[in-house]
């Protein structure tokens, strides 16, 4: 293939690496995705009991020895994980990698909040002794933590960076790595999203208290997007990262490419700390749709973001119809109703679920919609079977927060 000089600025993905509450490999996640295979657990938190949640469980001393873990974070470990299954599967020389040249960009809801809440209960116990406080406290609890372990843990001196961005973050740490690779800042982009946010009981409390924490008599059952019996948001962990290269150095090395990030957005709605609005997030679309230089008819796959909230799904499928309109064939498809809403992770998590799509050609479902909400009611939406498509050429993945932050996210299928 010739690569001319604008291929530069071409950026894929070369390798992934993913820790979710139904698989720890990206053939794993996409094997539960298509069999309807919930992640969805009874889960115990400090205070308030029996909760529901999605539980990761992978083996934490892979890639890290029992001394780094017990020093580091959930949120470390997760993306130690998931960064070093990256770059394995990138197939990488990691020995002949100049690591100045490596940028780790993960993105993150929150962070501190889990080793802050550990420490309060362990000195409660000795009178709020500080004296007994952890000496380990404070790079624990520093937002660059997760990307930081990943640097650690792999000898990498480039720059890093966690991204807060509340539960748009999966798609800001591909985007930041996206920009970063064109400035010609690095080389290589290690990128993604992580979370650990259901070992804080905060936000369960703060979940609960606004009347929008998930319960079913079903755990399997208890996130349910789009259905009009959802109840609320099921917390879960996971992570999700990529190594992002720019094309002619993938091409060079014959690497494996699973797609092309052609399109990016974030915008930010700027009316309410909590409730969306449809308005910024069609415009959030049609910003990435215009970057890609395509229209919305050749959007194959929409990942939806809708968390199982009443109005964040509505507000949603409005945007939606505003961009794709009601007889588009765009299959739209979500994830949390398996494993739960990840946070920092979801937008990744969601974004990898479907990229096998390139290549099986089908959109996986949207589970647990029993009775489709009117006010959802888009005839695109893939529910509960999955649907197998013509063609599969682009993917539009959506991830909205807190704070009116959005994010958009196109990728198109590598063809040689």
């Amino acid at each position: 293939m010739t690569v001319s000089l604008n291929d530069r600025n071409r950026i894929v993905i070369t390798g992934v690496g993913l820790t979710a509450p139904n698989g720890n490999s990206l053939s794993e996640f996409r094997a539960a995705l298509l069999a309807g295979k919930s992640g969805v657990v009874p889960f115990e938190t400090r205070y308030i009991g029996g909760v529901l949640a999605g539980v990761c469980d992978f083996d934490e001393l892979k890639y890290q020895k029992r001394k780094e873990r017990r020093r580091g974070t959930r949120a470390g470990s997760i993306a130690v994980y998931c960064a070093n299954e990256a770059v394995s599967d990138s197939q990488l020389d990691w020995s002949h990698v100049a690591r100045d040249r490596v940028g780790v960009y993960l993105g993150i809801t929150e962070h501190g909040n889990v080793e802050t809440e550990n420490e309060i209960f362990e000195i409660s116990k000795f009178g709020y002794d500080t004296s007994v406080w952890s000496h380990h406290h404070n790079p624990r609890t520093v937002a660059n933590n997760p990307a930081g372990e990943v640097t650690l843990n792999l000898k990498i001196t480039g720059p890093h960076l966690t991204l807060g961005a509340a539960c748009a973050a999966g798609n800001a740490g591909f985007i930041q790595g996206v920009q970063m690779l064109r400035l010609d800042e690095v080389d290589l982009a290690i990128v993604g999203g992580v979370s650990e946010s259901i070992h804080t009981f905060g936000i369960f409390a703060s979940f609960q208290s606004q009347g929008a924490l998930a319960r079913h008599d079903d755990p399997a059952k208890a996130s349910r997007p789009f259905d009009i019996e959802r109840n609320g948001i099921v917390v879960a962990e996971g992570g999700a990262i990529c190594t992002l290269e720019r094309l002619p150095d993938a091409l060079a090395r014959n690497a494996k490419i699973y797609g092309e990030i052609v399109g990016y957005a974030m915008n930010s709605d700027a009316t309410d700390f909590v409730l969306p609005d449809a308005r910024r997030q069609t415009e959030c679309m049609q910003l990435a749709l215009k970057r890609a230089s395509i229209g919305p008819d050749e959007i194959d796959i929409v990942s939806s973001h809708a968390t199982a909230t009443e109005q964040g799904d509505i507000e949603e499928c409005e945007a939606l119809k505003a961009v794709f309109g009601d007889e588009s064939n765009v299959a739209i498809n979500n994830t949390k109703s398996y494993i739960g809403h990840a946070m920092g992770a979801a937008g990744a998590l969601e974004l990898l679920g479907n990229i096998p799509a390139f290549d099986d050609r089908l959109a996986h479902a949207t589970i647990n919609v029993d009775e489709l909400d009117p006010r959802c009611g888009l005839r695109q939406i893939v529910l509960n079977t999955p649907r197998e498509l013509e063609r599969v050429d682009y993917i539009l993945n959506n991830s909205f927060g807190m704070l009116g932050i959005n994010s958009v996210l196109i990728v198109r299928r590598w063809v040689c």
